[in-house]
């Protein structure tokens, strides 16, 4: 297995990335702020509008480190990375087997996604049985034991979607009861995105993008396209696979913000509010965010199917090797990853 090594996120909007032998080296105002190997970095993040000197981004290309860029708000804006590695054949069987996906692929991915959604209210409901008291939670798990059902009596995507749709309105009509700390600072009525305009959606767009990420540079470290999913439309400047993919861990990332909400770590002072309304976090908050998304992505979790510990920022990499494994016909099925 695949060995996890650190990401580099790049929070300050004035650092100037460069190459200096088998370095990288952040630079602001023309002054060295910090200067790391190569060979302790797997990916990295730059959270402004400076960038990387050409040099760095050919460096990094040729290593297989992916850069990144996602504005201070949390959009993606680009990514770079090196040549594609793998088999031509692999994506060539890719593409051939997502002209005409299979139902079962689709149905399954949806099925995961609302499970592991309803771990994270049975987990609240386990711990606070309090917040159940308008017995809310109970009638969400309800809902969604019936959409995973349903989902299994169709084949057509749309009506998929239409499930998958009513799943995530069940789940986030809730979402405000599964916080249940610092309620005068964070609220949550409804998902917003494009742009957020409370802190919670604030905090899951800006991790979403980087779980997405991560994804889409692990679906191409082993060979397959990003681009080219089975669920979500193709689009250009999507990387639809991955999107496909972080349906089904999307949870990991609310019961995380969940948890930094509940256990105080992050404040209202880690917010700024745009005069549009819209809502980000600031330098302060992203730094404390990552900080803490790193140290989560190193603990252990048990895989449910390769049944082996694992570091948690692995499994997007595990699951893009085992739908590789799923492409080439080495399983019958592909393993969506299901929270135990």
């Amino acid at each position: 297995m695949r060995k996890l090594l650190n990401s580099l996120y790049i929070t300050d909007e004035s650092i100037y990335l460069t190459l200096d032998g088998e370095n990288i080296v952040c630079r602001k105002d023309n002054k060295i702020q910090l200067r790391l190997p190569f060979s302790n970095i797997e990916a990295v993040y730059c959270f402004g509008y400076l960038g990387c000197s050409p040099a760095l981004m050919g460096k990094c290309a040729e290593y297989g480190i992916p850069i990144t860029f996602i504005s201070p708000q949390g959009r993606f804006l680009a990514s770079v990375h090196g040549a594609s590695h793998g088999n031509i054949l692999l994506r060539k069987a890719q593409f051939e087997k997502f002209a005409n996906p299979s139902a079962l692929l689709r149905q399954n991915t949806v099925a995961a996604k609302m499970a592991n959604t309803r771990s994270v209210v049975k987990r609240t409901l386990k711990d606070y049985p309090s917040a159940n008291d308008d017995g809310s939670l109970s009638h969400c798990i309800e809902l969604l034991n019936q959409y995973i059902e349903n989902v299994y009596a169709t084949e057509d995507v749309n009506e998929i979607l239409g499930i998958e749709g009513r799943g995530a309105k069940a789940y986030f009509d809730i979402f405000d009861s599964l916080i249940l700390h610092q309620k005068d600072d964070f609220h949550f009525a409804m998902r917003t995105k494009r742009p957020p305009l409370d802190r919670v959606n604030a905090v899951l767009s800006f991790l979403y993008t980087v779980w997405t990420n991560d994804y889409a540079s692990a679906l191409e470290s082993v060979g397959l396209d990003s681009y080219m999913g089975f669920y979500h439309a193709v689009r250009p400047g999507r990387a639809s696979l991955a999107c496909d993919l972080v349906e089904e861990s999307r949870c990991i990332v609310e019961r995380f913000v969940l948890t930094m909400i509940n256990l105080k770590i992050l404040n209202a002072k880690d917010f700024e509010t745009q005069v549009s309304g819209a809502v980000f976090l600031n330098t302060d908050g992203r730094k404390k965010l990552l900080a803490k998304w790193q140290e989560k992505k190193r603990t252990d979790i048990m895989h449910p199917y390769l049944k082996q510990k694992i570091q948690l920022g692995l499994l997007p990499y595990a699951q893009s090797m085992l739908l590789a494994k799923y492409i080439r016909g080495e399983i019958e099925e592909y393993p969506c990853y299901i929270v135990k």
